[in-house]
């Protein structure tokens, strides 16, 4: 199914660039583009990420969070993150 209807990104490959050490939605971005464009696909590759799709979230020890459950950003947070790296680079 297609995550990222911009640039026709499926589950499969936002997955496949997690295993290869994508964790964030940033990450994704700069592998494959998804979530560059229109922004609507981030909160579908949040839930990716958040539901074991990265090696990097197991967890460390019995009852410990995920490690990048608490760094998790909104769809909102990450596109005024966007907007300001644009300004920064811009200047």
């Amino acid at each position: 199914m297609y995550v990222c209807s911009c640039f026709g990104i499926t589950e499969r490959q936002v997955r496949e660039h997690a295993e290869a050490g994508a964790c964030t939605p940033r990450q994704i971005a700069s592998a494959s583009k998804a979530g560059t464009d229109c922004g609507s696909c981030v909160r579908r590759i949040q839930g990716l990420l958040g539901r074991g799709g990265c090696p990097r979230r197991q967890l460390e020890g019995a009852g410990a969070a995920p490690v990048a459950a608490s760094a998790a950003i909104t769809a909102d947070t990450y596109r005024a993150q966007e907007e300001t790296a644009g300004v920064a680079e811009a200047a």
